[in-house]
């Protein structure tokens, strides 16, 4: 089952502390609930990988493409964090450094920072996050989560229109017999063979029972949609019903934390299940991909410091307060105590599912 929380620790350089309501780097942060894998390839491995880079990507493609949109001013987009192994500077512009680095966990879109005192532009330029009304920095901060919430959708819909949508039917055999009426079985038992009749118990449901049924009877099959009206109105309604699953697993995630927590993993785990999935299935990292976007479009929605719901919260405090800014020294305790926490929670995950790691159990 994959449902709800990952971290992902910031790039190899942690950003100091933001001093105002957007930190200079928006980053990716993750979470989701899923158990270890116990075998992976280094084929599988690479496909989860890279399908977490794409939803990196996606994320903070988001927060860049709003910003380009509204014409504010940014410095770095990153993919990853550790050492660098490509970059490259657009030319024109503001010239913003586009890098790929060594872990493909995170990445961060960051902006010119108005206290820097190296900033080529004046601390009022209207082009900074900082200095732009209300309504840009809020497009600017929901936009990764957006971006995730629509590649979600197009993960379905892709899967659908390529392969069919996973669909659990009644099988034949699964039909129920009458209460009280008699059913003749016959029963192999070594070499015997014995012809015996049961009579079933009426069921709560009205249905007879014979013996323990653990689960019903069903076979997989896919649907395929016949236009492309069809497989949009089948792949909402499978986007819906993931969606209700993370949102599910998030309620019970929090309402059982005592419960849940050691099922909490870090990007670690991620890649082991997204490297099981691949090695089951190619297919099911269509619906690995789409439920780990969701997972972090819902968590990143958290009216928790350093998450983007965060930063929401406390512009919906600002409009609240008639467009007048919190207090930078209260913005920035804000912050900051939530970039020590996401950072130390990320570190112990990281640590914690690579001891879990099979291999890792064997070389200790």
């Amino acid at each position: 089952m994959l449902l709800n929380l990952l971290i992902h620790p910031y790039p190899s350089s942690p950003p100091t502390p933001p001093s105002s309501l957007f930190p200079q780097t928006l980053t990716l942060k993750i979470l989701t609930l899923l158990p270890l894998a116990p075998h992976y390839r280094a084929q599988s491995v690479a496909e989860a990988a890279s399908v977490l880079a794409a939803i990196v990507l996606v994320h903070e493609w988001g927060h860049f493409a709003a910003a380009a949109l509204r014409g504010i001013r940014v410095s770095q987009f990153a993919v990853g964090f550790g050492p660098v192994l490509a970059r490259f500077v657009s030319r024109g512009g503001d010239g913003v450094e586009f890098s790929v680095r060594a872990f493909p966990l995170g990445g961060y879109v960051a902006f010119p920072d108005p206290d820097d005192p190296d900033l080529p532009f004046p601390p009022d330029d209207p082009d900074l996050l900082r200095n732009r009304p209300l309504p840009d920095r809020l497009l600017v901060v929901s936009a990764g989560v957006a971006a995730n919430a629509l590649f979600a959708f197009l993960l379905v819909l892709a899967q659908s229109l390529l392969l069919g949508l996973p669909s659990r039917l009644p099988s034949r055999a699964s039909s129920s017999p009458t209460p009280s009426s008699p059913v003749p079985l016959t029963v192999s038992r070594g070499a015997q063979t014995l012809r015996l009749v049961v009579v079933p118990d009426p069921a709560p449901d009205g249905s007879g029972r014979i013996g323990v049924q653990l689960s019903p009877y069903f076979r997989l099959t896919r649907l395929r949609p016949a236009s492309l009206p069809d497989a949009l109105a089948l792949s909402w309604a499978e986007f819906a019903q993931l969606s209700l699953s993370v949102l599910d697993g998030l309620k019970n995630t929090f309402l059982n934390l005592s419960e849940s927590a050691d099922k909490v993993s870090g990007p670690v785990a991620i890649i082991a299940v997204g490297a099981e999935v691949a090695r089951s299935s190619s297919d099911g990292l269509f619906q690995f991909a789409a439920v780990i976007n969701l997972n972090l479009a819902v968590i990143n929605l958290l009216p928790l410091p350093a998450l983007d719901g965060g930063s929401l919260a406390l512009l919906l405090v600002e409009a609240a307060r008639g467009g007048r800014k919190l207090p930078r020294e209260v913005e920035q305790r804000i912050m900051s105590s939530g970039v020590l926490v996401v950072l130390a929670l990320g570190m112990f995950l990281i640590v914690r599912d690579t001891l879990n790691l099979d291999f890792i159990k064997e070389m200790l």
